[in-house]
């Protein structure tokens, strides 16, 4: 998989289908957002990525996202 640096466009699943955003952050330790607890690593990052269209962040996987040419 090719690393996902911030400010990459990225697309992702969601549950009205396929969006599109940017990374806005990189997480490498164990992190909570929006109540929730996710894992990371340096070998398995997440990410934090804010929707186009809304506005609104969300966390992510790398492998559950796309990027998407400039």
């Amino acid at each position: 998989m090719t690393d996902i640096s911030i400010g990459d466009r990225v697309s992702w699943n969601t549950s009205q289908g396929r969006t599109r955003g940017k990374v806005v952050e990189r997480k490498t330790r164990d992190f909570t957002f929006a109540g929730r607890h996710f894992t990371a690593s340096d070998e398995e990052p997440s990410y934090i990525v804010e929707s186009e269209k809304s506005g609104d962040q969300a966390a992510h996987r790398g492998a559950a996202l796309r990027r998407l040419k400039s």
